[in-house]
C-alpha cells in the first residue's frame, strides 16, 4: 500500500532523544503508559513475549480514546509538538485528567527499545495501523513515510491502541517483577487507572502505590500536608507521605531520598534537598511529594527524561528551600520518635522507664548518665548492652540522691512522695516529725520539740532511751551527742520551718542539698534510736 503518513525529522534527533535517553525499559515504557493515561484509558496492559528466555516483543494495550488518521499525522508523528499549547491544558472528558505529556518527545522512547514498531489504533469506529521501521527511518533524509497497513477502516472494535515493539534491541530476559517495581517509582497511580504487566507465562502483576514501598520495613510515617505551616505559600499545594525505615535503606534500592511528582508522574528522582547529607538520618528516609503546581509554571522546569527539575529557576529555588526545611522537621521528629521507641523497647525488656529515670537525677548526673545510655542503646547495641543498662540502673536508680542516703525504713517510704514531687523542704520537715513521733511512741513522753528530746536522751538523769553505755566516757559522749544533735535538728531546722511559710524558707534558706542533709541526719538519729536501750517508758 502507498503510505499516507509522513514523519519529518532530523535523524540525529531520533538517535539522541530516542536511543540514548530511553535505552532502558522503565523510562521508555513509562512514556507509553503516560500516553495511555492522557488518552483517558482505564487500563493499560504491557505483555512481554519471550522465546527460550530471549525477548521477542512487547505489546502495550490501552482502552483509551485511540487516534484518528488526522491525530496520527498531525499529533503522533510530529516530533516536539507541545500538546498543551496546541490543545490547551484541559482535563480529559471521562476521568478529568490533566495531561502529563508536554514536550512531544515521549514517542521517541519507542526507538530506544525496538527496531520495528507497529501501532494499531481505533477511534470512533475507524481503525488505523502503521509500522515504523528503525533502519528505514535512519536512512531517510528529512522525512520518513511509515508503512500504512490499514487506513480509516470501519470497525466494530472499541476505542483503544495497541503498540507492538518487535526486533527488540535488548538481549537479556525480561525481569517483569523488577520492572513493575521500577514503574511503581515513576507513577502515583489513582483508582481510575490500572497498569498491568503480564509475563510470557501469562502471569499478571499490578503496578500500584503499595508496590513502591512494599520492600520497605517502615518504622515512622509523616503526612506532608500536616508538616506544612498554615501560613506557608505551599499550604494546599503539596501532598504526599514521608517514611523512615527500621534499618538503613539499601543505596541501590532506588528509594533512598524523596521523589517529587507532578500530575501523578515523577519529575525529580529521589534526593534530600540538603547541602549536607552526612547525618545517618538520610540513610533511613524515603517518600514522595506531589506538587502539581510545577506543571503550571511559565517556564518548563522539568527535564525531558523527567528525572530532575531545573533548580536554578527562581521559583524552584524557593521550593527547594521549602523542601529542605520540611525534611529538617522530619529529621527532628524522627530523632524524637526514635528515642521514644528505644525507650519503649528498653522498658518492655527491662521494666525501666528511661525518661522518668533520667528526670529523677540531679542535673550534673543527668548529663553523664544520658551520654552513657545513648551509647549503650545505640544502633546494633541494644540487645548486647541491655544487661549493662540494668546494672547501671541498680547503681543509679530513680531519685539516686534519696537512694544513696540509705534512709532509715521508717523515713524512706513516708517521705518518698514529697521527694518525687521535688518538695524537698516538706520531705525534710516530715522526717523530723516522724523522728519525734517515733520517740513519743517508744517512751510515752507527751512533750514535743527539744523538751521531748531532752527528756529522752539527757545523760544528766536516767534517760528514757540509752544510746550508749553511760558508765563510760564514750557512752556519755554518744548519749550527749544524740541529745545535742536532736536539739540542733529541731532548733536549727524544724522551728524555722514551723514559724514561717515553707516556700519562704526553701530554697532561700535551705537548699535542696540542705534538705537532703537533714534527711541524712534524721535517718542517722533514727538508726541510733532503733539500736538504743529503752530504760523507762
Amino acid at each position: 500500500m502507498t503510505s499516507s503518513f509522513e514523519m519529518k525529522f532530523d535523524p540525529k534527533t531520533i538517535e539522541h532523544l530516542g536511543v540514548r535517553m530511553y535505552s532502558t525499559l522503565p523510562p521508555a515504557l513509562a512514556e507509553l503508559i503516560s500516553n495511555a493515561y492522557d488518552a483517558d484509558a482505564s487500563t493499560v496492559s504491557l505483555k512481554f513475549h519471550e522465546n527460550n528466555g530471549r525477548p521477542v516483543s512487547i505489546n502495550v494495550i490501552d482502552d483509551g480514546h485511540g487516534m484518528s488518521s488526522s491525530d496520527i499525522q498531525n499529533k503522533f508523528l510530529v516530533i516536539g509538538r507541545n500538546r498543551r499549547k496546541d490543545e490547551g491544558d484541559e482535563p480529559t472528558k471521562i476521568f478529568s485528567r490533566l495531561p502529563t505529556g508536554k514536550k512531544g518527545l515521549g514517542k521517541l522512547a519507542l526507538f530506544g527499545l525496538a527496531k520495528v514498531i507497529t501501532v494499531d489504533t481505533v477511534n470512533n469506529g475507524k481503525r488505523n495501523r502503521f509500522v515504523l521501521d528503525w533502519d528505514a527511518l535512519m536512512s531517510a533524509e528529512g522525512s520518513y513515510n511509515p508503512i500504512a497497513e490499514i487506513t480509516d477502516e470501519p470497525t466494530d472494535k472499541q476505542n483503544g491502541t495497541v503498540i507492538k515493539l518487535s526486533k527488540l534491541k535488548r538481549q537479556s530476559a525480561f525481569d517483569v517483577e523488577g520492572l513493575a517495581d521500577s514503574l511503581s517509582k515513576i507513577f502515583i497511580v489513582d483508582s481510575t487507572f490500572n497498569i498491568v504487566l503480564q509475563n510470557s507465562n501469562g502471569e499478571s502483576l499490578l503496578v500500584n502505590n503499595e508496590r513502591r514501598y512494599a520492600q520497605l520495613n517502615k518504622q515512622f510515617e509523616w503526612d506532608v500536608d500536616e508538616l506544612v505551616d498554615e501560613d506557608s505559600f505551599y499550604k494546599g499545594k503539596v501532598s504526599g507521605k514521608l517514611y523512615t525505615g527500621e534499618t538503613p535503606i539499601k543505596p541501590n534500592s532506588g528509594l533512598r531520598g524523596v521523589s517529587v511528582f507532578s500530575r501523578g508522574k515523577l519529575v525529580n528522582a529521589p534526593e534530600f534537598f540538603s547541602n549536607s547529607t552526612s547525618s545517618h538520618f538520610f540513610q533511613y528516609l524515603t517518600g514522595w511529594i506531589q506538587a502539581d503546581f510545577i506543571d503550571l509554571l511559565s517556564e518548563d522546569v522539568i527535564s525531558t527524561n523527567r528525572q530532575s527539575i531545573n533548580w536554578d529557576n527562581e521559583e524552584m529555588q524557593e521550593f527547594r528551600e521549602f523542601l529542605s526545611n520540611l525534611i529538617s522537621k522530619v529529621n527532628a521528629s524522627w530523632r524524637d520518635q526514635r528515642k521514644d521507641k528505644k525507650d519503649e523497647d528498653l522498658k518492655k525488656v527491662t521494666g525501666i522507664d528511661t525518661r522518668k529515670w533520667i528526670s529523677t537525677m540531679p542535673a550534673d548526673i543527668q548529663s553523664h548518665a544520658s551520654k552513657i545510655l545513648e551509647s549503650l542503646s545505640g544502633e546494633d547495641a541494644f540487645s548486647k548492652f541491655t544487661p549493662v543498662i540494668e546494672a547501671l540502673h541498680k547503681i543509679i536508680p530513680e531519685y539516686p540522691q534519696l537512694h544513696w542516703r540509705h534512709l532509715n525504713e521508717k523515713l524512706r517510704e513516708r517521705i518518698k512522695s514529697y521527694y518525687e514531687n521535688k518538695q524537698y523542704g516538706d520531705a525534710a520537715d516530715q522526717s523530723v516529725k516522724i523522728y519525734c513521733e517515733h520517740i513519743r511512741e517508744l517512751t510515752g513522753i507527751l512533750e514535743d520539740g527539744t523538751d521531748l528530746t531532752g527528756k529522752a536522751f539527757s545523760a544528766k538523769s536516767p534517760p528514757f532511751l540509752q544510746i550508749g553505755d553511760i558508765s563510760t566516757v564514750t557512752g556519755v559522749n554518744l548519749q550527749n551527742g544524740q541529745d545535742f544533735l536532736s536539739r540542733g535538728l529541731i532548733t536549727g531546722f524544724r522551728n524555722p520551718v514551723a514559724h514561717a511559710p515553707l516556700d519562704a524558707i526553701v530554697p532561700k534558706v535551705f537548699t535542696e542539698l540542705d534538705c537532703l542533709n537533714i534527711l541524712s541526719l534524721t535517718s542517722y538519729l533514727l538508726e541510733r534510736v532503733d539500736r538504743a536501750k529503752l530504760v523507762k517508758s
